[in-house]
């Protein structure tokens, strides 16, 4: 243990710094500051200890902290210790589990203290059948992407990184290591129950692999290190990928190209709705999995052109056509209505603007596309209202006989649901639609024979 804990060191560049160790007094964590203070001169380290008395035994608990104050001063090792009221912590944060309230406790111990001491490495004490239970856990939950890899023997951490030299022992050789060098670790008894999920793991499945392998902890590390660095290749060509495919992305929202996306082999499909997830939730929900994933590939390779899924913490994601929108916005009324003074300039509630203006003279060179329309001022009933789209909606279109519902024009074009309640219409005094800004202009645009005056309108982004 000690020549695989010196070439750890020596990989990690952990040298002639500072090292913060977390100490619970448990056999891991006492085992490894014993190596520690071991190699402490050899690598010109000082050290400085951890220690958090979560408050959930009682006196037991506070007794384990005064054996690793003791420990610590027994072989000349700085010690923080702190006593943190867990319980009650959870109590005022009753979205968090007892578990998830005491490790952020813990962890912003940890950052206290590594900067307290300058120190840009905390070792922890996590060792291989950690690692077996946590990627069996993971991939029994349905976790995704570099999660399946389980616990990284180093990660960026309060502007410094976490290592875990003990990631290539087991329990076995740990516990014979603090037997050998006299350490006599305490044992916390919780570790014993089978309420908690970690602990069936150990106590159910792991005798099981060790009796097919005694060394299957160093294969489900060698698992943990390849699938690692094959996952972050893949991330890397999926940001590339996703960048092409992306239509928006803004604070709560993002905006997916689906003929694009569906051109992409399956792994970076799932790699990118990850990076989008990522992306979007600020604190990703536990209940989020990879079942979230392969339904949205399902909803976005099924031939109907729309659907939604409802996702946690209020996300909804809505395909519509070539489209599909993540949002954490709720579909609301996006209903308005404003007169358009001529001439004039008008920012509309989609982001795009609206000008009017008059010219004279013919205006053939403005007539093209359907983002500018034109009609000469004299045969304009006024007022001209820019507006939302209303139950019933017709429009008498360019070169066509009759008329024809705006809702069938949204449809033939594929507007996406979201953004119909939201696209401009023009129409004039008399009730008449006039132009779908962007998609669509009536018969009653008339560039005239060039004499008189023209009410000219283009549509644009900002």
């Amino acid at each position: 243990m000690l020549e695989r804990f010196r070439r750890f060191l020596t990989h990690y560049g952990v040298k002639d710094t500072a090292v913060v160790i977390g100490v619970s007094g448990g056999p891991d964590s006492l085992a490894l500051l014993h190596l520690f203070i071991r190699l402490r001169s050899e690598f010109g380290l000082s050290l400085a200890v951890a220690h958090v008395d979560h408050m959930f035994r009682g006196a037991e608990s506070a007794l384990e902290m005064e054996f690793v104050k003791d420990f610590c001063r027994n072989h000349d090792v700085l010690c923080e210790a702190v006593q943190i009221d867990v319980p009650k912590y959870a109590e005022e944060n009753p979205e968090m589990s007892l578990q998830s309230a005491a490790r952020e406790c813990r962890y912003s111990f940890f950052e206290s203290v590594m900067k307290k001491h300058h120190a840009p490495f905390i070792a922890l004490g996590h060792h291989g059948d950690d690692q077996i239970e946590t990627i069996l856990m993971r991939m029994t939950r349905g976790s995704a992407g570099t999660a399946l890899a389980g616990i990284p023997e180093q990660r960026e951490f309060a502007g410094g990184s976490i290592i875990r030299p003990l990631l290539s022992a087991d329990k076995r050789e740990i516990l014979e290591y603090c037997s050998l060098n006299h350490l006599a670790p305490r044992f916390d008894p919780s570790n014993e129950k089978l309420d908690y999920t970690r602990n069936r793991f150990r106590k159910q499945v792991l005798p099981f692999l060790k009796e097919e392998n005694p060394k299957v902890h160093g294969r489900f590390q060698y698992f943990s290190r390849t699938f690692k660095e094959d996952e972050e290749f893949l991330q890397e060509l999926s940001k590339e990928k996703l960048n092409t495919v992306l239509k928006r992305k803004e604070k709560h929202e993002a905006e997916l190209d689906i003929d694009l996306f569906n051109t992409l082999p399956m792994p970076l499909q799932r790699r990118c709705i990850q990076l989008i997830l990522n992306y979007l939730y600020e604190d990703q929900p536990s209940s989020l999995s990879s079942i979230h994933i392969e339904s949205l590939q399902s909803l976005l390779s099924h031939t109907h052109p729309s659907g939604s899924l409802d996702y946690p913490d209020g996300l909804k994601v809505i395909k519509s056509y070539q489209t599909c929108l993540f949002t954490f916005e709720q579909i609301k009324d996006q209903s308005f209505s404003r007169t358009v003074q001529i001439p004039s300039s008008t920012v509309l509630p989609n982001g795009h603007l609206l000008t009017c203006e008059i010219i004279s003279g013919k205006p053939d060179e403005w007539i093209a596309g359907n983002d500018v329309f034109v009609m000469p001022a004299k045969s304009l009933t006024k007022p001209l209202l820019i507006r939302t789209r209303r139950q019933g909606d017709k429009i008498k279109l360019k070169g066509m006989n009759g008329t024809k519902k705006v809702k069938d024009i949204f449809i033939d074009a594929k507007v996406p649901v979201h953004r119909r309640n939201s696209w401009p219409v023009l129409e004039d005094g008399s009730g008449k639609i006039l132009w779908l800004p962007g998609l669509k202009k009536s018969s009653f645009e008339d560039a005239g024979c060039g004499a008189g005056d023209y009410v000219v309108l283009q549509y644009k982004e900002q």
